[in-house]
């Protein structure tokens, strides 16, 4: 109702709305001094003010996809003390809300006729630590030139990005160049590594798993052929397509979506706060483990 008064108490003037709609003038007028004196507002609503530029700001530097719990806990990792009930309602004030999942689709084929090794993983989405299990998918995105594939390789202890591809076409050449970056990147030592997929036929071609036999990688497909098999890589997938190609199109080319997709996944590896790792980055939650590692070896090497 003050909102209506601001708009309309030149025409009409305060009290004979006041009057119509029931209102106290003193209420009005009250709120008006708040208006143009800020510091006659309530130390709640001063500090709602200063916070609310802080979710603005964190909400917009992570591609406008974070909800309440991210932007609490970037804010609290910045050392912004808050509760997250108070991001919740000032967002829900400001109308911000985070980037929301749909319907996976699913993209790979699976190959019934090709031999397909056996499942090393069970739906154990979990590793002790980095380079002892990947998990690989693509998903697709539809262009103004046609359909684009993009290929992720994942290193399942830190969620981490660790090889990705774009293509035209479905064909195994194009999850072979994920998994090459992700090789030359990574330097994975030999018969430390499991790489996980589901059964498409990319993934169990005669090409792809004597790559994995050359680098000394067993591999592990899902035995029963459905997307709770790959559900981790099935994530990945769905927030690519959430907080990117869903937000950011329509697209035209395909080098517009390779050159947001790597900012996307430099933005995930460095940047976004996954809770399953403990709230922080991939990046960050692998260099915590190498320096735990680096410390324990120093504390060992001194107590001989």
């Amino acid at each position: 109702m003050k909102a209506y008064i601001d708009r309309h108490r030149d025409d009409y003037g305060v009290e004979p709305i006041c009057r119509v709609l029931q209102m106290a003038p003193s209420c009005y007028w009250r709120h008006a001094a708040r208006q143009r004196n800020p510091q006659l507002r309530s130390q709640r609503a001063q500090r709602d003010e200063g916070l609310k530029a802080d979710i603005q700001r964190v909400w917009h530097a992570n591609w406008q996809v974070y909800g309440a719990d991210k932007v609490w806990l970037q804010m609290n990792r910045e050392g912004i003390s808050v509760a997250r009930c108070t991001v919740e309602r000032l967002m829900r004030a400001m109308e911000l809300q985070g980037a929301r999942r749909g319907k996976t689709v699913r993209t790979t084929t699976p190959d019934t006729s090709a031999p397909c090794p056996l499942d090393h993983v069970n739906r154990q989405f979990h590793a002790s630590r980095p380079n002892e299990l990947w998990v690989s998918d693509f998903t697709y995105v539809s262009t103004w030139q046609g359909w684009l594939y993009v290929a992720f390789v994942v290193d399942v202890y830190a969620r981490r990005i660790v090889g990705w591809r774009v293509s035209r076409s479905m064909q195994t050449d194009f999850v072979l160049d994920a998994l090459e970056q992700a090789l030359y990147d990574r330097q994975p030592a030999a018969d430390a590594l499991t790489h996980h997929s589901d059964r498409g036929s990319q993934y169990v071609s005669i090409r792809y798993t004597e790559r994995l036999d050359q680098a000394g990688i067993r591999p592990s497909v899902g035995s029963r052929g459905d997307s709770y098999d790959n559900a981790l890589a099935e994530t990945i997938n769905g927030l690519y397509k959430a907080e990117l190609i869903h937000r950011r199109g329509p697209w035209k080319t395909r080098e517009s979506v390779e050159l947001a997709t790597l900012q996307w996944v430099h933005w995930f590896n460095h940047v976004r706060l996954l809770t399953p790792i403990g709230g922080i980055p991939p990046a960050e939650a692998e260099a915590n483990y190498w320096r735990q590692l680096a410390n324990s070896n120093t504390s060992a090497e001194v107590s001989t």
